[in-house]
């Protein structure tokens, strides 16, 4: 895919479609570099402008973290904890105020999953880190 600066698309969503697709392709794996500003806005001839914001959309998908020094990379794929949930539970799925992503050290995108149980107790669990299970007579 060749970024078209002409297309009604912007660019940056462009190479966000363009660097999604390398990543669910597996030809940008997990914990890959993404690259930098520099090389990214070079090799596709974009503004830097335009290379932040596709790495700021894949970061709110979730699908990248940025930190110093490593700069971009391809987020690693958490490993799952079955919760089962207590007869009479419910849950909300939401995403955390900056506290709640701070608190529990959240990568952006990350939604947050409210279980009340049936006493009225909730407890916050990271959405991308849990499975949920009912039990069996539920």
């Amino acid at each position: 895919m060749v970024i078209d600066p002409r297309s009604h698309t912007p660019v940056y969503v462009q190479l966000a479609d363009l660097l999604r697709e390398q990543i669910e392709s597996g030809a940008l794996a997990a914990g890959a570099n993404v690259g930098s500003e520099t090389r990214l806005s070079q090799e596709h001839q974009i503004g830097r402008d335009a290379v932040r914001m596709a790495i700021s959309l894949l970061r709110s998908e979730g699908l990248v973290t940025t930190s110093r020094p490593f700069g971009t990379r391809v987020r690693e794929a958490p490993q799952r904890r079955q919760v089962e949930l207590e007869a009479g539970s419910s849950v909300i799925a939401r995403m955390p105020t900056g506290n709640e992503r701070r608190t529990m050290q959240l990568d952006e995108g990350v939604p947050i999953l409210e279980v009340h149980g049936p006493t009225g107790d909730v407890e916050l669990l990271p959405g991308d880190e849990v499975e949920l299970t009912r039990p069996p007579n539920a």
